[in-house]
């Protein structure tokens, strides 16, 4: 507020300066006090604004200096303030805030994820006593609830570790059947069930870079879902199977592999497949009230494929089946931890 007045000083003085040098040449015949009393005037009246807003700037001064020593962002008591010490003072407290906020936020992924290793104790436990119920149908929906268990349980632990700023990566030479076949174990008691017919092709047996834990946890999750949208067909199927590229549509071995998974189930609206990875996004079917889908196990693929420098694509025919692509670029002049 001060300096605000203080700029306007200069003009101030020079229409001062004007109004006397207009007196004094120009009317002549005014008398000089008359000049003096208006220039008393003009200085009282200049001095009570000075005066006003010196008083003011010395309590604004006093409370800047007590807000400065409060632990808590303080702009709000001076909302026309360009001060720097004022945004200094926030910034720093909110950057402390966030610190300890993320700080928190590491506790509980730590604490959930250890959560979630316990609670794998007792499941186990849980699933060798359903083996030994004698009644079929019992025991086998005793299994199924279990295996939802698990499956729910493993996917909140990898989200967990998917949200942490320790996101670990292990990028190394690795078989594509394998990671399938891993998959396909993690999934097999729900496969069987459903009496899915698997048709995985021998040109899955190939090499890309990844890290192949990561890879499988995206496996399990289009087979999941193949499974969860195919159990209404009377002959569920699920096809894998592979090719590469040189990037000009030659097969070679370097260049872009792509692994294809496929299932015939129910498909995806045209309307859905553009927004199927956005997080939380559950489409506009519904599944028919089966399942209760969370939009975030396409998502969670989706993110780690981007970490680990693979895409993910989707094409559908709505009632007719979805297909999956999974491509892996290699550069041969790039060179890997694995191949020194």
């Amino acid at each position: 507020m001060m300096k605000r007045h203080y700029k306007a000083i200069l003009p101030a003085a020079f229409s001062c300066a004007a109004y006397n040098l207009y007196f004094l040449f120009l009317l002549p015949e005014v008398k000089g006090a008359y000049l003096f009393y208006l220039d008393f005037l003009v200085f009282l009246v200049l001095a009570l604004i000075f005066g006003t807003d010196f008083l003011k700037d010395r309590q604004r001064q006093a409370r800047k200096r007590e807000a400065l020593r409060r632990d808590c962002v303080v702009f709000g008591e001076f909302p026309d303030s360009e001060d720097k010490d004022i945004a200094a003072h926030d910034i720093a407290i909110l950057e402390e805030r966030q610190q300890e906020q993320f700080m928190m936020n590491c506790e509980l992924q730590d604490y959930f994820a250890k959560w979630c290793h316990e609670v794998k104790i007792p499941l186990a436990a849980s699933l060798l006593i359903a083996e030994k119920i004698e009644e079929l149908s019992l025991k086998n929906t005793m299994r199924e609830q279990l295996e939802r268990i698990n499956k729910q349980l493993h996917s909140a632990l990898l989200g967990a570790k998917i949200q942490s700023s320790l996101f670990d990566l292990q990028i190394r030479e690795t078989n594509l059947m394998e990671c399938v076949k891993n998959a396909i174990h993690n999934n097999q008691f729900f496969l069987i069930r459903n009496h899915f017919t698997l048709k995985i092709q021998d040109n899955v047996d190939r090499l890309v870079y990844t890290d192949p834990s990561w890879l499988t946890y995206v496996l399990d999750q289009l087979i999941s879902n193949a499974v969860k949208y195919s159990c209404s067909k009377e002959s569920p199927c699920l096809a894998i199977y592979a090719d590469s590229t040189d990037g000009t549509g030659n097969e070679s071995g370097d260049g872009t592999v792509r692994l294809f998974v496929e299932d015939n189930g129910e498909g995806i609206k045209e309307s859905d497949i553009r927004r199927i990875f956005e997080k939380g996004y559950t489409g506009s079917s519904y599944h028919n009230g089966q399942y209760r889908s969370t939009g975030m196990g396409l998502y969670m693929a989706s993110v780690i494929l981007q970490r680990l420098g693979h895409e993910i694509n989707a094409e559908s025919e709505y009632g007719k089946g979805t297909k999956f692509v999974i491509e892996f670029h290699y550069d041969k002049n790039v060179r890997f931890p694995g191949d020194l």
